[in-house]
């Protein structure tokens, strides 16, 4: 099937909105995506047209979206375009246009942002931390579990990246970039890249 895949970088409009349907739920959230351009008369960027698309992230990607995306963040989408033309009873013709994302996440040349890995079982739609999150304090509110305050980071501290199997059974760290599996007896296990 042809379809148009679309990347777009923007800020985000909206509330991020979870419904719960037969087929696993959606979140969906409205993205403005302004143009800007160089004026060579005023020697400066100016903002040209916005355009606004309705968001659409379907079962994990939605879940994991609830508590990762505030109105104000900058974004990069990528996922299908789909244009809807409506006529109105009332009034014009009007055209919108919806993205089923497939993947999104924050602009990193705008900002900085924390990842957390979910693992099955554990995701959910989950409420984001406001300002005191951003540093790693709890959701105004909200106290963290024993288990969440070992994973709160703050912007200065944060540590470093380790990717291990729970049953890993290599009695060392295994050096930078080196596959945690290869150091187990015969080389093959579930094991995960650590980086330190």
């Amino acid at each position: 099937m042809n379809e148009t895949m679309v990347t777009l970088v923007g800020n985000v409009a909206t509330q991020v909105e979870w419904r719960e349907s037969a087929t696993g739920g959606a979140a969906r959230f409205r993205l403005a995506v302004t143009a800007r351009r160089f004026d060579r008369e005023k020697q400066s960027w100016v903002d040209g047209a916005t355009s606004f698309y309705t968001v659409w992230a379907a079962r994990a990607l939605g879940m994991n979206l609830t508590g990762s995306v505030a109105i104000g963040e900058p974004l990069v989408v990528h996922g299908r375009l789909k244009v809807r033309d409506e006529e109105r009873k009332d009034g014009p013709r009007r055209f919108s246009a919806d993205v089923d994302a497939v993947a999104i996440g924050h602009d990193m040349s705008r900002g900085t942002t924390a990842f957390r890995r979910v693992f099955k079982g554990e995701a959910g739609p989950v409420e984001r931390a406001g300002a005191q999150g951003a540093e790693g304090g709890p959701a105004p509110g909200r106290e963290p579990t024993a288990s969440q305050a070992s994973q709160l980071i703050s912007a200065n501290s944060v540590p470093a990246v380790v990717w291990e199997s729970a049953t890993s059974t290599a009695s060392a760290p295994a050096p930078m970039g080196v596959w945690a599996g290869a150091l187990e007896e015969g080389g093959s296990g579930g094991g995960g890249l650590v980086e330190r």
